[in-house]
């Protein structure tokens, strides 16, 4: 077990019991099919490095020659799911965490529900009867990696699933809620009705932009969802996307960072925080009308395995502080932590232990 100084939490002390489901996520439960491929497979199925996409017809036969063609891992994944279950692993408390999301009835689910659980995430996953748990395609080269998701049964989340009384009480039971940008893709009335829930109840909500293409043309339902968001995080190519959809004419990261956080907020109780990574460079977070930048850990080149989960493991190791109430450089050095163990291991896999203090 982590080590947490309960002493100094207020206003009164808490016991195990009360981190209990204290953070939830929901959003798209994926199968990573992991490989190191090479520039011609990129070129063929059209996919650019350090990006994430959704899958198109014609991207449909790189799964299965990705599996007869490379050395494939596969491993449990979904942007959010992944932060959670780091979050879990950096926290060490078991069923801290608890997680939403919708996965066929088949057995890369049950892959997945038994991975989670061993973790000690609780998941509530929804079971689609029609449609196979969702993949994601991770194609490496040099360290680098391309994201190409085939949602599948992931897709198929319906708000019905999250109103059951055994599934609500998870929301009314965590006082933080995460939800990558991805799931505005899948079930904005979800989103929707969590957010609100939060901000009614003074609990703190925090989305990510998670990809270009969700700025982009899910412009509409990121806006609705934004003004219930009280830490928003992203990347630095993410962050320039959100600046040119809304026409601020500007690719300084720590302008935009200031305005996303200034945006107009539903609830007043908390203030809007943006925490904008950029790979080797400083971490960028924006509050009050100002900007502080946090050095990242220093890891050489041989040492990059796979950047895979990188953006994941760094919200859920800032997730994990957050929910202790430590402070925000705190929570930056734990996601800073998670995201250089991470990236030295292929996919968003980690080892038995954190060794972070």
């Amino acid at each position: 077990m982590v080590c947490v100084d309960l002493a100094s939490f207020s206003p009164f002390t808490p016991t195990m019991a009360d981190y209990e489901g204290i953070l939830l996520g929901m959003g798209n439960p994926l199968l990573d099919i992991s490989a190191v491929v090479d520039e011609d497979f990129l070129t063929k199925y059209d996919i650019k490095l350090n990006n994430a996409i959704l899958a198109e017809d014609k991207h449909l036969p790189m799964y299965e020659e990705m599996s007869s063609k490379y050395e494939v891992e596969y491993i449990a994944g979904g942007a959010t799911q992944n932060s959670i279950r780091v979050a879990q692993w950096m926290l060490q408390i078991h069923g801290a965490t608890s997680y939403m999301g919708c996965v066929g009835k088949d057995k890369y689910g049950e892959e997945m529900a038994k991975n989670s659980k061993s973790a000690g995430v609780n998941v509530h996953y929804y079971k689609d009867e029609t449609a196979p748990t969702g993949t994601c395609g991770v194609c490496v080269v040099g360290g680098e990696r391309s994201l190409v998701a085939n949602l599948s049964a992931a897709n198929c989340y319906k708000s019905e699933h999250l109103k059951r009384p055994e599934n609500w009480a998870l929301v009314e039971k965590a006082k933080y809620i995460y939800i990558a940008g991805f799931f505005l893709t899948v079930s904005p009335e979800s989103i929707q009705l969590v957010a609100e829930h939060a901000a009614a109840t003074n609990k703190i909500f925090t989305m990510n932009l998670s990809a270009p293409f969700i700025c982009e043309f899910f412009k509409d339902v990121q806006e609705k969802a934004l003004p219930y968001v009280d830490y928003v995080f992203g990347n630095e190519t993410e962050a320039r996307t959100f600046s040119k959809v809304h026409g601020w004419e500007t690719d300084n990261v720590e302008e935009i960072a200031i305005k996303i956080s200034q945006l107009p907020k539903a609830s007043g109780t908390h203030k809007r925080i943006t925490v904008i990574t950029q790979g080797a460079d400083p971490v960028v977070v924006a509050e009050d009308g100002k900007v502080t930048k946090y050095p990242v850990i220093f890891l050489p080149k041989e040492k990059l395995v796979d950047t895979n989960g990188a953006g994941d493991a760094f919200v859920g190791g800032f997730l994990s502080q957050l929910v202790l109430e430590k402070p925000i450089a705190e929570c930056v050095r734990a996601g800073c932590y998670a995201s250089n163990i991470i990236i030295q291991r292929s996919g968003c896999t980690y080892p038995e232990k954190p060794d972070f203090n």
